[in-house]
């Protein structure tokens, strides 16, 4: 049976176990399952808090015992950190960069499964900001994933300018998805999940190469289909 990519993140949305779920139930289908050693240890873990000087959040140390060793999943394009590359800025715990370092995603310190915000690095240092960005780690981490297998080594991708008949094909025959990241939305349908930014890009990823074909004759449009 297919992997039910919207049933499966509208219960990652609403509890943490839920989330990782999702993340295994997603590597398994679209990529390759999560194995024992694809994780980073309690005692790793434990020895960043130490040097740190500072307590984890239990969503953020499950996220990186669980899936923390598998750049196919969390690093493609932006990257999240290993443990002894997290770092601080005040009072929020920095996991994730952007690929060329425009900007980061952080957390704040204090609870098991905060929110997560982000910030743009900016040339007048005194504009910068964290805003926010999802409201739980957890379903920043079923984002994450989804975002990274756009731009999956090998995998059958697609992105283009957005179009004028767009929106109204994407919400007529897709599933939007519960993520919502500012400038973003998610649509999913069968084996094709399309990302939309800022109602000007799209970008997408099929599992198989006939659900790509698929997708390109529902959206027909100048697609890039060959990195």
């Amino acid at each position: 049976m297919t992997f039910d990519v919207a049933g499966e993140a509208a219960r990652a949305v609403r509890d943490r176990s839920a989330a990782w779920r999702f993340i295994e139930g997603f590597a398994a289908a679209w990529a390759e399952p999560i194995g024992p050693l694809d994780g980073w240890s309690r005692a790793e873990l434990a020895a960043t808090e130490e040097q740190l000087r500072v307590r984890l959040p239990e969503s953020l140390k499950e996220a990186l015992s669980l899936f923390g060793k598998r750049p196919d999943l969390t690093s493609n394009q932006d990257r999240l950190l290993t443990p002894s590359e997290l770092r601080l800025d005040q009072d929020v715990l920095i996991f994730r960069d952007e690929n060329q370092w425009v900007a980061a995603w952080g957390t704040p310190l204090g609870e098991d499964d905060p929110e997560v915000v982000i910030k743009l690095d900016l040339i007048d240092k005194s504009e910068e900001r964290w805003d926010p960005w999802l409201p739980q780690f957890s379903t920043a981490c079923v984002e994450m994933v989804l975002s990274e297998a756009l731009f999956r080594d090998g995998a059958e991708t697609a992105d283009r300018e957005t179009s004028e008949a767009d929106i109204s094909l994407l919400e007529e025959h897709f599933t939007v998805l519960p993520l919502n990241s500012p400038g973003t939305r998610w649509f999913v349908r069968d084996d094709v999940i399309v990302r939309e930014d800022d109602g000007q890009w799209l970008w997408a990823r099929a599992r198989t190469p006939h659900a790509l074909e698929v997708l390109v004759k529902a959206l027909p449009g100048d697609w890039t289909t060959e990195y």
